[in-house]
């Protein structure tokens, strides 16, 4: 599934408007991304949460 390991992000349900106001359902989906975790595992997880991990990692590494 299109869903964050991590923080559990899903799909954004949306309607998209033409000129003539005609609207048309969309999903708009999280920017997934893999990333290996300390154990060798590889999960998606948005990049937002890698992000904050990289942010985590510095932090414990100062």
């Amino acid at each position: 599934m299109r869903r964050c390991r991590i923080c559990g992000k899903g799909y954004l349900s949306t309607v998209r408007r033409s000129h003539s106001m005609q609207a048309t359902k969309v999903r708009l989906y999280p920017n997934l991304q893999w990333m290996k975790l300390s154990s060798g595992q590889r999960i998606k997880a948005c990049v937002k949460c890698i992000k904050t991990q990289q942010r985590k990692m510095v932090a414990l590494a100062a």
